[in-house]
């Protein structure tokens, strides 16, 4: 059955009456990076019972059952965040629950689901994907003939998750002028529009997609759900292969306009989330204030109006922070990987890093001799727009070679291609030095009177202390004495310590004997 908006509407109003047997509203808190421009609020979804919103809809949708129907058993499928509503909704409803996830969802969200659930829960894990988790689950129901609580596209579900656009409406902070909201499979987008546009018409809704998630977008240019070929799943709770046809109508009617974001852009806002509430949500939750961001640039938003979003949630494995964090820029200064074109000798490397405009920090080198007369060290940056041509124009001004390689495959991975059979009595050093600027160039400038990079490995860690692996070859034995002197009376001055590898590892990188 095609679901109209006046029955949508209607679900909310219902799902009202249910929803608080589990969860409390959440609040809208003011994200004040932009206090002289506009307005940003955020509804902090991260806060609810399952760090995420979805436990409004499951818990909704399995209320709303007759006792025969939970009696049958539940089933769902999902990546994590609707497994952990449904986990809930099953223990305070007293019914079991059979929950289908992919194999590779994070051990936070299973562990999470079966948390809520306790000894109502059974998870299964099955295929890669959610889709792969979604038809297994349908085959049990079939099965079994036990109840599918579908993540998005049953009224019910949608109906649960509108209730937090009542809140929004209910908070006093209202109106806004623009509400930009992370699309997955359609049914937050669907139910928060639907409610807010009866309250504020003139309100502009937004949905945001990953670049390579835009199932939504797609489905609104083809007219009816399309499946992607592909799924990016690096925002893992919005990563569906096609949304719902409920869902498909009620975003085709009520979103003013789909943008779409990269994962870039995407860490760039969890790190703006993190500088201004303290707050880490997972990638999904933060591509509404990614789209935010993005149509700032554009010059979409104009001053003085006031802007809303959902974090929609907060459920992330730790290990996913030190990728965000490399991908992340630093306030309104972005990230880039450049390859650069220098000529091989000594000090020209520590001669081109010292030449960079003022205000670039390098947060990424990797470097490794080859043969030829021309080296490529990759440089990692951060920079704004203004900095980044300023360093055009003086690579250009004294015919240097670059390439910008932020997506190359190598880059991401940190290979760093280098020729061992070509270094000359090489030294391999750990040094620690201050993590300050100009701290690192100062000790470089001083070894390059005596010593040749020939393998160079830092990237920045957001410690105080920086470090990095540092090779350098030398064209006489004393020289390379007096650099091992000089190293130690640096210790405590430019540098925290310089320590060489073991023989062992010396032996890796080298494939000789010390």
């Amino acid at each position: 059955m095609t679901v109209t908006l006046d029955q949508l509407f209607s679900e909310i109003l219902m799902a009202r009456e249910r929803v608080y047997a589990v969860g409390q509203p959440t609040p809208l808190q003011r994200l004040p990076a932009f206090n002289d421009d506009f307005e940003i609020w955020v509804k902090r979804e991260d806060l609810g019972p399952i760090k995420a919103y979805k436990w409004r809809g499951a818990y909704n949708a399995m209320a709303a059952l007759t006792d025969a129907q939970r009696a049958s058993g539940i089933v769902a499928a999902s990546a994590g965040n609707h497994a952990q509503g449904v986990a809930l909704a099953a223990k305070s409803l007293g019914c079991k629950a059979t929950i289908f996830m992919p194999r590779s969802t994070p051990e936070v969200k299973q562990s999470e689901v079966l948390r809520h659930g306790g000894e109502m829960v059974e998870i299964q894990l099955v295929g890669d994907t959610y889709d792969d988790a979604g038809l297994a689950a349908l085959a049990y129901c079939d099965e079994h003939q036990a109840t599918y609580i579908h993540p998005y596209n049953d009224p019910a579900t949608m109906g649960g998750q509108g209730t937090l656009a009542d809140e929004i409406v209910m908070s006093g902070q209202g109106a806004f002028d623009r509400v930009y909201l992370a699309v997955g499979g359609g049914g937050l987008a669907s139910s928060v529009a639907c409610w807010l546009k009866k309250f504020w018409p003139q309100v502009k809704v937004i949905g945001v997609e990953g670049v390579d998630q835009a199932s939504m977008k797609s489905a609104i240019a083809a007219g009816q759900p399309v499946a992607l070929d592909y799924v990016d799943v690096f925002c893992d709770g919005t990563a569906v292969r096609k949304v719902g046809s409920n869902t498909h109508q009620m975003c085709s009617q009520l979103l003013d306009d789909i943008v779409t974001v990269t994962n870039d852009e995407v860490c760039h806002a969890i790190r703006m989330m993190w500088e201004n509430l303290r707050v880490i949500p997972e990638p999904s939750g933060a591509m509404g204030l990614a789209g935010i961001l993005q149509d700032r640039a554009a010059g979409h938003i104009q001053a003085g109006e006031r802007v809303l979003t959902v974090i929609c949630g907060a459920n992330m494995d730790f290990a996913q922070l030190s990728m965000i964090a490399r991908k992340a820029g630093i306030g309104s200064r972005k990230r880039r990987f450049m390859r650069v074109h220098i000529p091989e000798g000594r000090g020209t490397l520590v001669n081109f890093l010292a030449s960079l405009p003022e205000g670039i920090s390098i947060v990424d080198v990797q470097y490794g001799r080859v043969a030829g007369d021309m080296q490529f060290p990759v440089l990692g940056l951060i920079g704004s727009e203004d900095q980044y041509h300023q360093l055009d124009q003086h690579l250009s001004a004294n015919g240097i070679t670059s390439q910008d390689v932020s997506l190359a495959e190598d880059v991401g991975y940190r290979i760093i291609n280098y020729s061992p059979e070509l270094f000359e009595r090489v030294l391999f050093v750990n040094i620690e030095f201050p993590e300050r600027a100009g701290a690192f160039l100062e000790f470089m400038s001083k070894v390059s009177q005596l010593a040749s990079l020939c393998y160079f490995n830092y990237a920045y860690s957001g410690e105080r202390v920086g470090r990095a692996l540092v090779g350098m070859e030398f064209a006489s034995d004393a020289d390379r004495a007096s650099c091992e002197h000089l190293l130690s009376q640096l210790e405590g001055e430019s540098i925290r310590s310089a320590r060489a590898v073991s023989d062992e590892t010396f032996y890796r990188l080298t494939g000789r004997n010390v």
